[in-house]
């Protein structure tokens, strides 16, 4: 008896083939995605910046508010608190 008994090894070739098929999409997808900011930054836009902004797009309005709020607090006590001196 084979050790591949039972083991459907044309379906987990289909599911390989897929996933396969679905990462060089993925690939694609980046390579096009490097394209779009090689071709903003051409054109003088900071890459960066429209990084962030698409950060920020992915967030619902609450979740920038609590980002917004977390940092400014951080931010006015990372400001006011005593600097300590360098031994």
């Amino acid at each position: 008896m084979s050790d591949t008994a039972g083991i459907a090894g044309g379906q987990i070739r289909a599911f390989v083939e897929r996933i396969e098929q679905i990462e060089s999409e993925i690939q694609e997808l980046n390579e096009g995605k490097k394209e779009v900011f090689a071709e903003a930054k051409g054109e003088g836009f900071d890459v960066k910046i429209i990084k962030e902004i698409i950060k920020l797009r992915k967030q619902d309005q609450d979740e920038r508010d609590e980002h917004d709020t977390l940092l400014d607090l951080y931010m006015r006590a990372m400001e006011e608190a005593p600097v300590a001196k360098a031994a």
